[in-house]
C-alpha cells in the first residue's frame, strides 16, 4: 500500500530575474535535498514541476521549474505551496517527526488533562513550536517543542504528552 498524503516541501516566493527562475523556498532539512523529490506538486495536484536548482538568494535557493519560461509565469505561481506524496519522503529516526504528522495531534499533560490540539508547527529560528488550540479558548497557546516540553510523541495513539513550561497553560 502506497500513502499519496501531500506534505508540503517549499513554496516559490516570485520571480528571480527576468527569464523564468523562481525564488524557492525549501522546508525540508538541507534545502538543497527538495529538488531530489521532484516532481513536485501544487496542492491541487494540477501543476507538476521538475527543478533545477541554480543558485542561493537572502532567505531561499533560485531555481527553473519545468513549464515556466518567463517572469510572469514565475510571478504568478508566488505563494504557490509546493508537495511530494509522503511515500517519496525518507523514514525518519524515532525522535524526529514530519511536521504533518504532529497537526491535529491531542495534547494532554503528563497528569492527562486535556491541554488542547496541535494547529500548526512554527518555526522562527531557535526551536519548533507547537501551537495549540486550547479547549474554551480562542486564543492559541505556543508550546516549545522540546525533549523537555513534550517528552512524548505517541503517533500511533494520536496523542502528545507535554510537560509545559510554568505558566504556559
Amino acid at each position: 500500500m502506497t500513502d499519496n498524503t501531500l506534505i508540503c516541501v517549499g513554496a516559490l516566493a516570485g520571480a528571480f530575474g527576468v527569464k523564468g527562475e523562481v525564488r524557492l523556498k525549501s522546508f525540508t532539512a538541507t534545502p538543497e535535498d527538495i529538488a531530489g523529490y521532484a516532481p513536485l506538486l501544487s496542492e491541487d495536484r494540477a501543476h507538476r514541476f521538475d527543478v533545477t536548482l541554480t543558485g542561493q538568494t537572502s532567505g531561499a535557493l533560485t531555481a527553473r521549474l519545468s513549464g515556466v519560461a518567463t517572469k510572469e509565469q514565475a510571478d504568478s505561481l508566488r505563494g504557490t505551496r509546493l508537495y511530494v506524496p509522503r511515500d517519496r519522503l525518507p523514514a525518519l529516526p524515532d525522535d524526529e517527526f514530519y511536521h504533518a504528522d504532529l497537526v491535529g495531534l491531542e495534547v494532554f499533560d503528563t497528569g492527562g488533562t486535556p491541554l488542547g490540539r496541535v494547529h500548526a508547527v512554527l518555526n522562527h529560528g531557535a526551536t519548533d513550536l507547537l501551537e495549540l488550540h486550547a479547549p474554551g479558548q480562542s486564543e492559541t497557546v505556543l508550546l516549545p517543542f522540546t525533549r523537555e516540553a513534550v517528552p512524548t510523541v505517541d503517533l500511533a495513539a494520536g496523542r502528545i504528552i507535554a510537560d509545559p513550561p510554568e505558566g504556559l497553560t
